[in-house]
């Protein structure tokens, strides 16, 4: 095993003050309708096909793909502003499938050598502060946080790989992509969305629908899941595919994988003194939950942090539909990724 580039003692209780790393100011929700206000291609945006049943959010199909009409400026920033290193990593996702837990992990495996488990980050602020989304910076026209970041930057976003600028698609950075499966993700989508607005009337039943038609947001999941999927066999090097539910089954194993890819591999020092069952640990859902900012601090587009820390669990879906529910998502699941060697437990 390659010896990394940092002391075998990094977890060290040291002060690191980055200044970085802060609290994001609260902003209005970039997730809300856009026709009244001055955004970014407004026009091109209100020309876009429309859809409106998952309430209240107005979702437009942009390049394949349904968003939030607010969204769609950071995406478009992205791909016309952002220039990526060779040594940036990108954590990617379809929302709700463990981003949050995957950006815990990444950042404290890159920064094991300067954080110690006393003074970490993660007990004082949300894994979102510490590894921020690019549609939201992009979005806010805050740009210039992301280039004041030292290298290697650790990024966030959940843009399908088929809207990904070339400089992140053709150069030497790293793509890390979480999935999980679709039951879970919509379940846990429709109950953040409850939380968040629980005078809005949209029921689960309804929710399912769209969410079968590939009309939620971010959707169609099976479209943003293979793509990635398919870029890993094809380029195993530049990208890491990984499970939510084998990560919870095997979170050694996973971690060990992460870390090797990102190019921070565990020393034999670190293993033997336990390093990793302590990153495990630190970001735990059950830590992380329990954290008063992830109880009571308020992140991006006024979203309060503890929406992030609903279950964590695998399975969940057992409790929200039928049999027949999940037979009809399962069926359509086989039917989108049939043949190509990607499949979800039932």
């Amino acid at each position: 095993m390659a010896t990394p580039p940092y002391p075998l003692n990094c977890l060290k209780e040291e002060k690191h003050e980055d200044p970085t790393l802060k609290p994001r100011s609260s902003s209005a929700s970039l997730f809300f309708p856009i026709e009244e206000g001055d955004t970014p291609h407004k026009e091109l945006i209100l020309s876009l096909p429309k859809e409106t049943r998952w309430l209240p959010y107005v979702l437009r199909l942009y390049e394949g793909f349904w968003w939030w009409e607010g969204i769609i400026p950071g995406i478009i920033g992205i791909q016309q502003r952002f220039k990526a290193r060779p040594n940036d990593i990108l954590i990617i996702s379809f929302p709700k499938s463990g981003t949050t837990w995957l950006k815990s992990l990444t950042f404290s495996i890159m920064n094991r050598h300067k954080y110690g488990f006393t003074n970490h980050p993660l007990l004082r602020l949300s894994p979102h502060d510490c590894v921020r989304f690019l549609e939201l910076i992009y979005g806010q026209g805050e740009e210039s946080y992301v280039e004041s970041l030292t290298s290697p930057r650790l990024l966030c976003c959940h843009t399908p790989y088929s809207c990904l600028p070339d400089c992140i698609t053709t150069s030497e950075c790293r793509i890390v992509y979480v999935c999980r499966d679709p039951k879970d993700v919509l379940v846990s989508a429709w109950y953040m969305d409850k939380n968040y607005m629980p005078n809005v009337p949209l029921s689960f039943n309804q929710a399912f629908e769209v969410f079968c038609e590939g009309r939620s947001g971010a959707g169609p999941i099976w479209d943003h899941i293979l793509q990635y999927w398919n870029e890993s066999l094809r380029r195993p090097d530049k990208f890491l595919f990984l499970k939510y539910e084998e990560m919870m089954a095997e979170p050694h194993q996973n971690l060990r994988k992460l870390a090797e890819f990102i190019r921070c591999p565990f020393s034999e020092e670190e293993e033997k003194t336990g390093v990793i069952e302590q990153i495990i640990e630190l970001c735990s859902f059950k830590n992380l939950k329990e954290l008063d900012v992830n109880k009571k601090g308020e992140g991006f587009s006024n979203i309060e942090n503890e929406l992030f820390f609903r279950k964590g669990v695998v399975g969940d879906w057992k409790n929200n539909m039928s049999p027949e529910m999940a037979e009809r998502l399962d069926e359509i699941t086989r039917e989108k990724l049939h043949g190509c060697g990607l499949t979800f437990s039932r």
